[in-house]
Order: structure tokens, then C-alpha cells, then sequence
């Protein structure tokens, strides 16, 4: 067994354990609660081991990172389902609407756009999630809470995009009380969305290995989880 397996077999029970008992303590069943394996910063071996293990899709951070490694996942038989989940610069927008299977992290009028306008180009009907800055952080990215009615208004009218919930990432901090008001307000404002708006919008994207026992008790239904399960690896250099 190689050392990405052998790490990858370990974390994933760590992690199952504390999703079961997160969701115990908040009450809900543990099956609406799905786990997003986040390959980015390894290679191809941990897309192969999140696929063998049963998960249909993986996250990446990066637009080229991830395109080179699913010529290399090709080369091995490995077939996955890929979700985007880092900041998307809009230059990367033609392959970010070619390469994956939904984009998570679409947090502006000028996005949105650019991805209709390619998925459309390519005869795709994009799967997307709307990043709001839920914890007011300067140094996310994502739409303001005030500006996620326009931002769905919006989302709503592009023809080649399917809005299928929020994501949001919460500040660092040490203290849990600062993730867990981030998640609680994503979903207060998912809730507003759905009664101004009418529209179902099931994804909550929100908690990663630091702070899923707060996503969880706040309604999380993926959690975006990388460190915990692969360890840690240093960057990978490719811009996107």
C-alpha cells in the first residue's frame, strides 16, 4: 500500500467517525450529509483512491491544476466527477465551463455570465453554486450577504446555468463560535432566497477538516474536506 493510500484509508474513518458523531449531537441522520474528497495539491492516486472508495465526484482548487490531472486520471481508466471549489479568475472561465461538472465558487454578475456564455458555446447546462461571503471576511471571495438576492435574480435568467445551492468558507480563526455564525448565516440567507424567490435550492457547500462539526450543526449538506484525508502536500506550481 502506498503512503497516499495508506494516509487516505486512515483519515477517511477519522472522518466518517466525526461526521456520525457530529451528526448525532446535531440531531440529524448522517446520510444528508455527503463528503466532497478535495484532491487538489495531489496527484492523480488520490482521485483514483477517493473513486475506489465510492465517491462519485472530487474538489479542486485550480482550473489548469485540475485539467492536467484528469488527463492523467484518463490515462488511468479512473472516471470522476469534478467540482471546482476554489476562487475562478474569469480568464479561466472557457475551461472552468469545459472541464467541470459543477462550479462552486461563482460569486459575481461577471461570472455568472462568462460561464452561461461558454457552457452555452460548449451545449452544456452547467450545474453552479453561489459563493456568498457568509462571515464578512475581507479576504474571501464571494458575493456581500446583501448582494446574493441580485446575485440569484441573476443566476436565475442565464440559460445555461442550473444554481443548485450557496457555498461559503468561513474565516480563520480560533474560535469555533466564528465558523459556526458564518454557516448559520449562509443558511438564513439560503432560506430567505427560497421564500423570496421560490426556488429550491438544496446545496449548503460549507465546512471543510477544521470546522465540519460546526457546518454540520448548522445544516451542511457537502462538506469540502482535503487535509484530514490526504494529508498535506505542498502546492502544486500551475497559475489558475
Amino acid at each position: 500500500m502506498s503512503a497516499i493510500a495508506a494516509t487516505f484509508e486512515e483519515g477517511l474513518a477519522g472522518v466518517r467517525t466525526r461526521i456520525v458523531a457530529a451528526c448525532t449531537a446535531a440531531g440529524r441522520d448522517a446520510s444528508t450529509v455527503r463528503l466532497l474528497p478535495v484532491t487538489k495539491n495531489h496527484p492523480a492516486e488520490a482521485v483514483a483512491l477517493a473513486v475506489a472508495a465510492g465517491f462519485p465526484a472530487v474538489g479542486e482548487n485550480r482550473v489548469q491544476e485540475a485539467v492536467a490531472k484528469q488527463a492523467d486520471c484518463a490515462a488511468l481508466g479512473v472516471t470522476a466527477r469534478w467540482e471546482l471549489i476554489g476562487h475562478l479568475q474569469s480568464n479561466k472561465a472557457r475551461l472552468a465551463a469545459r472541464h467541470f461538472d459543477r462550479v462552486q465558487s461563482v460569486g459575481s454578475v461577471k461570472l455568472l455570465d462568462l460561464l452561461d456564455r461558454e457552457a452555452a458555446a460548449a451545449g452544456r447546462l452547467l450545474p453552479v453554486l453561489l459563493q456568498i461571503n457568509a462571515g464578512n471576511d475581507p479576504a474571501k471571495f464571494g458575493a456581500e450577504p446583501a448582494d446574493a438576492p441580485a446575485l440569484l435574480e441573476h443566476a436565475l435568467g442565464r440559460r445555461a446555468l442550473r444554481v443548485e445551492g450557496l457555498m461559503t468558507i468561513a474565516p480563520l480563526s480560533d474560535d469555533p463560535a466564528v465558523a459556526r455564525r458564518t454557516f448559520a448565516n449562509l443558511r438564513a440567507i439560503r432560506d430567505q432566497l427560497v421564500a423570496r424567490f421560490g426556488v429550491a435550492l438544496p446545496e449548503l457547500s460549507m465546512g471543510m477538516t477544521a470546522d465540519l462539526e460546526a457546518a454540520i450543526a448548522e445544516g451542511s449538506t457537502l462538506l469540502r474536506v482535503g487535509t484530514a484525508l490526504f494529508g498535506e502536500r505542498a502546492p502544486v506550481p500551475a497559475a489558475g
